[in-house]
């Protein structure tokens, strides 16, 4: 049996939430929540780096839901720099009734995703795991995050420097995965990306 992928719009706090779910051939594992880039820069849920962190998790077993954030696509709302953004996450786990989601997101989409883990600790319904590429930690607020969270990082990422998430990451005594050769979105390089995902999953 093949994977599949369906659309579907659930309530939000600012209107409807536009979501692609990706679905694996065989019983599910559990949910995983992947976060796009940034609105106002052209990002989506159709971003190559988000099908790609799609892809892996459904690979690995996973139902993925992708939400559009608010203003993007078919979502309700205008961009709200990041605090609707959360609260459009949250919507969507809560629809779900999901116990210990895996969270995953791309730059902004990983900053808010940190945000959102923070957020599910203190609830009592924390993330089982987390992923986050090219996280967005200099214009963003990006909180710590939990240990055995997987960071990855393109070598030559001019929109996030390397150096900045080194330095987020080193109070945390947290590792990053530098791709040699990668730039922000990973072009040439989603197959490494995927690669890194599966083979530090447990």
């Amino acid at each position: 049996m093949r994977s599949s992928a369906r659309r579907e719009l659930i309530a939000g706090p600012a209107g409807k939430i536009e979501c692609v779910v990706d679905c694996p051939a065989s019983e599910p594992h559990g949910i995983a929540l992947v976060a796009h880039p940034h609105p106002l820069h052209g990002g989506t849920l159709d971003n190559k780096v988000v099908q790609t962190l799609a892809r892996a998790f459904v690979e690995l077993g996973y139902t993925v839901w992708r939400p559009n954030f608010r203003g993007v696509g078919e979502s309700e709302g205008s961009h709200d720099e990041g605090r609707g953004e959360l609260e459009d996450l949250a919507a969507v786990i809560e629809y779900l009734k999901s116990e210990k989601p895996v969270l995953a997101g791309f730059s902004f989409g990983a900053a808010i995703q940190a945000r959102l883990a923070q957020r599910l600790v203190k609830e009592g319904n924390p993330a089982s795991r987390m992923v986050l590429v090219g996280v967005a930690v200099k214009a963003m607020d990006v909180p710590p995050v939990p240990a055995g969270t997987i960071v990855i990082h393109g070598e030559e990422d001019a929109t996030v420097l390397l150096a900045d998430v080194l330095a987020w990451a080193r109070p945390q005594d947290l590792p990053v995965v530098v791709v040699p050769g990668a730039d922000h979105f990973f072009h040439r390089r989603l197959h490494v990306l995927r690669a890194i995902i599966q083979n530090n999953w447990k």
